[in-house]
C-alpha cells in the first residue's frame, strides 16, 4: 500500500521524529546539539578546553624567549603562609615541599645552563648569620639567586651580609627593616642592579596583617648567560 498525499508527509515527519530522539537518547546533549544544528543555524559553543586561557611556564601570561628562564617568586604571608620559587614550571621551594622557614628563602642556580645548585632557608630573627654569610661568599660567577623573605628577613642582617645582596645587585636590601617583605633575583657578577626586586615597608598604617605587609609577587624571564671562557 502506497502513502500519497498527507500521509506521506506525516510518515516523514514521524521518522525525522524518531531519528532525532534516537540520537538524543544514544548521545545525550552533544548529540542534541549536533542533531539540531543540521537544521538551524546554531553554533556549537566552544569546549572547556578552547576557552580556557593558554598556561605558560610558572603562570606567566605569555612565553618566555628563547634560552630564558620562566620565574615566580612569592614571598611568604604573614607568618603563616610560606614562600615559593618556580623556576622553569618547577617548585624549587615550597611549603608542600618543606623547605622553607622564618627568614630568608633562597635558591641558587646555574646561569648558563639553569641547573638547581642548592636551596637553603636562613632565620633571620633567631638564627646565626655567619651560616648566610659562608653561604653567599664562594658564589662562583655566572650563578643566579633566588630569593623570597617569609615572616622577617632583617633583624639578623649586618653590613657584610647587605653588602653581598648589593653585589648581586640589589637595590633594596640597604633598606630591609624587620617583617619587611621581599622578593628578589641577582646574580653573582651582575654589572648593574637587577631589575627583579620587589620590598614592601612594614608599616602599621598600611600592613594589609596585623603586623605585617602583604605578600609580594614576581614573575619574569631571565636571559640564560653565555659559558664562560677558559
Amino acid at each position: 500500500m502506497r502513502l500519497t498525499g498527507p500521509l506521506r508527509a506525516a510518515a516523514v515527519l514521524l521518522l525525522i521524529g524518531l531519528m532525532w530522539l534516537l540520537a538524543n537518547t544514544f548521545f545525550g546533549k552533544e548529540g542534541s546539539a549536533s542533531v539540531t544544528s543540521l537544521f538551524g543555524d546554531t553554533k556549537a559553543e566552544p569546549t572547556p578546553s578552547e576557552s580556557r586561557p593558554r598556561r605558560y611556564k610558572c603562570g606567566l601570561s605569555a612565553p618566555c624567549p628563547p634560552k630564558h628562564l620562566a620565574f615566580r617568586l612569592v614571598s611568604g604571608a604573614a607568618n603563616v603562609i610560606g614562600p615559593k620559587i618556580c623556576l622553569e614550571d618547577k617548585i624549587l621551594v615550597s611549603s608542600v615541599r618543606n623547605n622553607v622557614g622564618r627568614g630568608l628563602n633562597i635558591a641558587l642556580v646555574n646561569g648558563v645552563t639553569g641547573e638547581l645548585l642548592a636551596t637553603k632557608n636562613f632565620d633571620m630573627w633567631a638564627g646565626d648569620v655567619s651560616d648566610l654569610l659562608k653561604f653567599l661568599r664562594p658564589l662562583h660567577e655566572g650563578t643566579l639567586v633566588f630569593v623570597a623573605s617569609f615572616d622577617d628577613a632583617a633583624t639578623k642582617m649586618n653590613d657584610e651580609s647587605r653588602r653581598l645582596f648589593e653585589e648581586l645587585g640589589s637595590s633594596a636590601v640597604k633598606e630591609l627593616a624587620f617583617r619587611d617583605s621581599w622578593v628578589f633575583v641577582g646574580a653573582k657578577g651582575i654589572e648593574n642592579k637587577s631589575p627583579f626586586e620587589q620590598r614592601m615597608k612594614n608599616s602599621k598604617n598600611s600592613n594589609k596583617y596585623e603586623g605585617w605587609p602583604e605578600s609580594l609577587e614576581m614573575d619574569g624571564c631571565i636571559p640564560l648567560r653565555p659559558p664562560l671562557e677558559a
